[in-house]
């Protein structure tokens, strides 16, 4: 249980810089006149990157994350793939019934939804 506890506590954090660097390049990209999905994916492609170290490095450590490899590596982008269709008709939707400035706020939300799928799937697939 204890470790359940630091690995969710990491992995809230590094949701958290992964969040805010994923969400910096979405508004910057949809504010520049780039499409919903297109940016979506650019800017969850960011924070991946990042996450994917930090979780393998911090979050799930004890489970030799710090040992990376190809195999974590392809099921991760196999994860990350279907969570980022799921998320980028999550964000089109928002923006073709909530109106061009739903998707700003709509991103976090939709992402927060994401990281809980994440959570279990990186825990026990991923990082196992």
């Amino acid at each position: 249980m204890q470790a359940l506890f630091r690995q969710g506590t990491s992995f809230i954090v590094v949701g958290l810089i992964q969040l805010a660097l994923d969400w910096a390049v979405f508004s910057t990209l949809y504010a520049l006149g780039v499409a919903v999905t297109p940016a979506n994916v650019i800017g969850r492609i960011s924070g991946a990157t990042l996450g994917f170290w930090l979780n393998g490095v911090a979050t799930f450590r004890d489970a030799g994350g710090a040992r990376l490899g190809r195999q974590r590596l392809r099921r991760f982008v196999l994860v990350w793939l279907v969570l980022t269709v799921i998320s980028s008709v999550l964000m089109h939707i928002a923006a073709l019934r909530l109106g061009d400035q739903a998707p700003y706020l709509a991103k976090p939300l939709v992402e927060a939804l994401m990281a809980a799928v994440s959570f279990m799937l990186a825990r026990h697939y991923i990082y196992r």
